[in-house]
């Protein structure tokens, strides 16, 4: 599984002092703490700070009645900023980036859309560059080989089984950037797919599926990890088949991806989700399109055009017109819903937003909680939970005021 590389730093970078907010740390929120910036590094992370200018070496930021949270790590995203992974235009995948981390998501992992495998190959050649410019954090290939019946918004036609032959030119064409792929276990040839994927060091996920009980605990028992979008393109859980839902919620060896954008899951259903698989166990993610960070309009989705209405995206022709076809969803906007609609707290929103989805990856050395010696990726949010300063390697993308 490919990790992204830090990018070197300066040594003589100013040192930066993040005072007088509450901080997420692992151990829970505290109060009026501080946080020490230096090389694109976190330093010390103090729980309490009651006198802001005490001891203070450098350049001090006043957060006083503001929460910081780690950089939010989003494993599932197609586009945004009216921009697409899958144009294979290096400036236009730097947007989709770029609108991302406006909204506090600082590490991201690149997801494609069902295609011709030439198209595939082509795309991540593109965005393997990126990863290897630390701009992504790897590429997730969602789809050619999932269910005709559970495609959602990818084109039918294009779809084909998981030939464990195909699934290989595509790691190949990543050249070592791949992550996770997406497969529909009950296909023939899914379930060597996903023992490759798993001798590959590379994230097999269970998604747009209509894969049995049984057949999705064989699929976790070969390697896979991961529910894609649980819930969203595979069976309703039933009290007689209670088909690939039940089998990825109840297993520990899996986490769970939700879009958590009101769309996509009843607030009852995300909640049951994270009391079944419990907090260390969920990953909120986007599975944002183009439009994300964009007004309502016409997109593109791979060789699909997306109209957006009221900020839901929907196939716009074609035997799946009319299907939900990713979100607008940006991740700032998944943490406040989780705080102040869901009922879940602010640890477990940071758990489902940075740590865990960190951890998934392998990044989470370096990423995913605030503490000494990992990248400063941070996001500092006021009492309403909306971004005011979001900062990657200790650089102020968005900057507060003050800073």
């Amino acid at each position: 599984m490919a990790q992204q590389q830090s990018a070197q730093r300066p040594s003589d970078t100013p040192r930066t002092i993040l005072a007088g907010a509450r901080i997420a740390r692992p151990s829970g929120v505290v109060e009026r703490g501080r946080i020490t910036v230096e090389g694109g590094l976190i330093g010390d992370v103090h729980s309490r700070d009651p006198d802001l200018a005490e001891g203070a070496s450098g350049s001090v930021v006043d957060l006083t009645g503001h929460l910081i949270v780690p950089g939010f790590v989003d494993v599932h995203v197609h586009g945004g900023g009216g921009g697409s992974f899958s144009s294979a235009d290096p400036e236009e995948c730097l947007t989709v980036v770029e609108t991302h981390r406006r909204h506090g998501t600082t590490s991201m992992v690149a997801s494609t859309v069902t295609g011709e495998l030439p198209d595939l190959a082509r795309q991540a050649a593109v965005l393997a560059e990126l990863v290897q410019q630390g701009e992504l954090t790897g590429i997730h290939f969602e789809g050619p080989f999932i269910s005709p019946h559970r495609c959602g918004a990818h084109q039918p036609e294009l779809l084909r089984d998981p030939d464990p032959a195909d699934v290989r030119k595509l790691l190949d064409a990543a050249h070592g950037t791949a992550s996770m792929m997406t497969v529909a276990p009950e296909l023939p040839g899914g379930l060597a797919s996903v023992r490759l994927l798993a001798d590959a060091g590379v994230i097999a996920a269970v998604g747009h599926t209509d894969s049995s009980y049984d057949a999705t605990r064989e699929a976790i028992d070969a390697g896979a990890t991961v529910a894609t979008h649980l819930f969203n393109a595979m069976p309703t859980l039933g009290h007689r088949a209670p088909g690939p839902v039940a089998a990825l919620l109840e297993d520990e060896r899996v986490t769970v991806e939700l879009i958590n954008d009101g769309t996509h899951l009843h607030p009852a259903v995300l909640q049951l989700a994270v009391r079944e698989a419990g907090a260390e166990r969920i990953a909120f993610i986007t599975d944002a399109m183009g439009a994300a960070g964009m007004n309502d309009g016409m997109y593109p989705l791979g060789p699909m055009q997306v109209e957006v209405r009221d900020g839901v995206a929907r196939i716009s022709e074609g035997p799946t017109a009319g299907s939900i076809a990713g979100s607008t969803l940006t991740l700032d906007r998944a943490f406040k819903r989780a705080v102040t609609l869901d009922g879940l707290t602010v640890d477990q929103a940071v758990q489902a937003l940075s740590a865990n989805p960190a951890r998934l990856l392998g990044i989470d050395d370096r990423a995913g909680s605030l503490q000494t010696g990992k990248d400063a990726d941070l996001v500092v949010l006021d009492t309403s939970y909306d971004v005011v300063g979001v900062m990657r390697r200790g650089e102020w993308l968005v900057r507060p005021k003050g800073a």
